[in-house]
């Protein structure tokens, strides 16, 4: 099914008003899926609206939450989310980070009791087109083994970086610490597609293809025991450090219905002119054309900072409509009329 961006966002900003969000929350949630559409990232695009909605239906997502801002100082604040989609919750903080960090040059927020919000870049993008450089962590439900353990308890638990690279597209580093996003394995399990060897164990150990047992088993982390370390180091700033869940307690969205996620985001962010001010952007030009001059190895016609290329994924699909496979196409019907 083809179709275009425009009635696509209106489709879902109805499904939205009708699980009875208001209108700004409505549009914020029904941009940002559209948005993983267009960068390449169907994984966190209209593959998960039934489950927000589902969730939405269990009265496990407050569709009209009272988001408590509590300022720390000038530069640092604390949201409690009250269980808001995730979209909300990070916009809200992605906007009072902006407001911090222009203030004061560095700018520091915490989010507790709220659930996933798709693509960390996406909110990422938002602060660096503010000129701000910005780091984004969020800690998700358990899907990989801590180093010497046998049991998952850490989630694939992003982390994102952002800057203003002085090109038409900003540097941003968004990756989740698995080899591979536990999103794909959920879309390759339910379009009937295998995975890639190497990035997951099935239930006794053993590794797997099949992504319905890679979801039932355990993913495997980047770079071994360093992946691991990095995915508790999240687990330690989004989770333990802001008062959401942690250890293992984050709450499967598809899965789990036995209450909400309670997920926890921190978002960091300085001016990147604080120590040299307009030479940050000559800087950081010469950076990247320094390692685009390198020898480029066999097989690559150029060699891309990271961003670039999603930049690109958004331009080109921004001019053509969109195609959802079979499966995503029957949710919306099935949301679009239930919602009649």
């Amino acid at each position: 099914m083809e179709i275009k961006i425009k009635n696509l966002q209106k489709i879902v900003r109805k499904i939205f008003l009708k699980k009875k969000f208001n209108k700004q929350h409505s549009d914020i949630c029904s941009k940002a899926l559209i948005n993983a559409e267009l960068v390449g990232a169907p994984s966190h695009g209209l593959s998960r609206l039934k489950m927000y909605c589902d969730r939405i239906d269990k009265k496990l997502i407050n569709p009209k939450p009272k988001i408590k801002i509590r300022k720390i100082s000038n530069s640092i604040s604390f949201i409690d989310a009250n269980n808001s989609i995730g979209f909300v919750a990070a916009d809200t903080a992605i906007k009072t980070l902006i407001k911090n960090t222009k203030k004061t040059g560095i700018g520091l927020v915490g989010v507790k009791n709220s659930g996933h919000y798709g693509l960390s870049g996406y909110y990422v993008e938002q602060a660096v087109k503010k000129n701000l450089m910005v780091w984004c962590f969020t800690n998700a439900p358990p899907a990989i083994a801590p180093f010497g353990a046998k049991k998952t308890l850490f989630g694939t638990n992003p982390i994102c970086f952002g800057t203003p690279s002085g090109g038409k597209a900003p540097f941003i580093l968004d990756t989740s610490v698995s080899m591979i996003n536990r999103g794909i394995i959920r879309v390759a399990a339910r379009l009937g597609k295998k995975i890639p060897a190497g990035v997951a164990l099935d239930k006794s150990g053993n590794s797997t293809t099949n992504a319905k047992k890679a979801l039932r088993g355990v993913q495997l982390p980047i770079a071994g025991f360093r992946g691991s370390g990095l995915a508790w180091m999240v687990d330690i700033l989004s989770g333990v450090i802001t008062g959401a869940a942690h250890g293992g307690k984050v709450r499967d969205p598809f899965d789990d219905f036995r209450g909400p996620q309670n997920v926890g985001h921190l978002f960091l962010a300085i001016k990147p002119n604080i120590f040299i001010g307009k030479n940050y952007i000559k800087r950081i030009k010469e950076n990247i054309r320094i390692i685009k001059k390198l020898p480029r190895a066999k097989g690559f016609d150029a060699i891309s900072y990271p961003g670039e290329n999603k930049a690109k994924r958004f331009s080109k699909n921004s001019k053509k409509k969109i195609n959802l496979p079979r499966e995503i196409e029957k949710d919306l019907e099935k949301l679009v009329s239930a919602s009649s």
